[in-house]
């Protein structure tokens, strides 16, 4: 079993990062393995709506980060992604990634996922919520901690001297590594995911 993490910041050795190796410490205890993907400082260009991906699950502008994304998640059992917070919101670079990420992909239904924020002070719980909403718009189930998923701290100095931040990402990687389990062993038994139907998609301008 193998989980994806995504790191959101353009700091590949800061705070987000170091509450991603904690989650990825705690899934391996659990023999559930994992790859950390930097967004690095590297632009992203957001999603136009050009439509190019339907059917083909990729994004039509192919070689940046969006594409390797989406290929590692074919063999992927669960998603975590992580982002510091700027401006009480996820960076815009990640926010780039996720919008094209989850409009061209089909890799993500109904395999588990978790969101988690890192700040100095505050708008982490926005941040979380706009992350969620990805994860709730293709059926991916949500993994809890055992509080709020976000983690204090400046520096990693800092946010190593939160222990219930650290205790929050530390049960985030037990309950992913639980509920990957849960879901093969469902399987392995004869218990199937559930159809898709197909979406229904309204309008209401008439």
């Amino acid at each position: 079993m193998q989980v994806l993490l995504i790191n959101g910041s353009p700091n590949e050795d800061g705070c987000t990062y170091a509450a991603l190796r904690i989650i990825a410490k705690s899934l391996a205890e659990e023999n559930v393995a994992s790859e950390i993907v930097h967004v690095g400082k590297n632009c992203v260009m957001g999603c136009i709506g050009c439509g190019a991906c339907s059917g083909k699950h990729r994004c039509a502008f192919d070689g940046s980060i969006v594409n390797e994304v989406l290929d590692k998640m074919e063999n992927c059992d669960g998603l975590i992604i992580g982002s510091p917070v700027y401006f009480a919101s996820p960076t815009g670079t990640l926010t780039s990634l996720l919008d094209r990420m989850f409009m061209a992909g089909n890799q993500f239904r109904l395999k588990p996922a978790a969101a988690i924020a890192t700040a100095r002070r505050g708008g982490m719980t926005p941040t979380v919520d706009v992350i969620n909403k990805y994860f709730e718009c293709v059926g991916m189930p949500i993994v809890p901690g055992n509080y709020y998923n976000m983690i204090f701290g400046r520096t990693q100095e800092e946010m190593l001297q939160d222990l219930e931040g650290i205790q929050t990402m530390r049960t985030i990687g037990k309950n992913m590594a639980w509920m990957v389990k849960c879901i093969e062993n469902g399987k392995q038994t004869g218990i199937s995911l559930p159809e898709a139907e197909k979406k229904i998609k309204m309008t209401f301008i008439r």
